[in-house]
């Protein structure tokens, strides 16, 4: 079983084949769907499709970084709107992005450490964005940390000393289709950090593994990551898939439920 914990299944890039594309990543073994939020105008979408796999697809809720601009009040009450009105299993994808836009840095700081109070409040996981930006990401983390803060570095891509500063703010490494580009070097980090801290994700439709990088990526994809990282590790593919399913049910405290 693999738990892909980072999909956008719900964007426009699946409107013709969702369901296809669904059913292609069961069959490859992928369970379970994590799907993070963007921002108002990804929520319907996402939660119809939670609607209609109810038993695979868990929704998130949360502001992209991306997508804060002027109006990021109008966009955090309808965070907090959603939050309101249910529970989710996580608060993301949320964090700091400044490789497209530094305009927006101070309200981007703002809107995650808001998020980061909602999520503490709600004692749910919190799933972070951070493109460019891991200083500022740390630094935020540890203002904000508690027993409560705790959650997924979505997409990391780092070095051994940043993965080991992430895990002891009590993060887990999201790992994607990056580590099987072969300049990317994430696959020598990984060798020093323990399975313990890792789950596995594809952020699709983007960052699709070797050897479809370029092309929509999808949940199927993940064997892929798996397999690299089953070679990286130098353990059987079976041990990726249990140790990271087990890592990705207890972030998400579906162990629990």
């Amino acid at each position: 079983m693999f738990i892909d914990t980072h999909t956008h299944l719900y964007t426009k890039q699946f409107d013709e084949d969702r369901t296809e594309t669904i059913e292609r990543a069961v069959e490859a073994g992928v369970e379970t769907f994590f799907l993070p939020n963007i921002d108002q105008n990804s929520i319907e979408s996402m939660l119809s499709l939670e609607e209609q796999y109810p038993n695979r697809c868990h929704a998130m809720m949360g502001l992209h970084p991306c997508s804060v601009n002027e109006n990021v009040e109008e966009e955090l009450a309808i965070v907090k709107n959603n939050l309101d009105k249910r529970s989710f299993v996580a608060i993301g994808e949320i964090g700091i992005d400044l490789y497209w836009e530094k305009k927006f840095f101070a309200q981007q700081e703002m809107a995650f450490k808001q998020q980061i109070t909602w999520a503490k409040e709600a004692d749910v996981p919190i799933v972070i964005h951070c493109r460019d930006a891991t200083p500022e990401v740390l630094r935020i983390l540890r203002e904000c940390k508690d027993e409560k803060l705790r959650g997924i570095f979505h997409c990391f891509g780092g070095s051994v000393s940043e993965a080991q500063q992430i895990i002891e703010l009590g993060f887990l490494l999201g790992i994607g289709g990056v580590l099987t580009f072969k300049k990317a070097g994430l696959d020598e980090t990984l060798k020093e950090i323990s399975l313990d801290n890792i789950v596995l994700e594809t952020d699709s439709p983007y960052l699709a593994p070797m050897p479809y990088r370029g092309k929509r990526n999808e949940s199927a994809y993940i064997k892929l990551v798996a397999e690299k990282l089953a070679e990286v590790k130098e353990v059987p593919l079976a041990e990726i898939a249990k140790i990271t399913s087990i890592n990705a049910m207890r972030i998400f405290q579906m162990d629990e439920k």
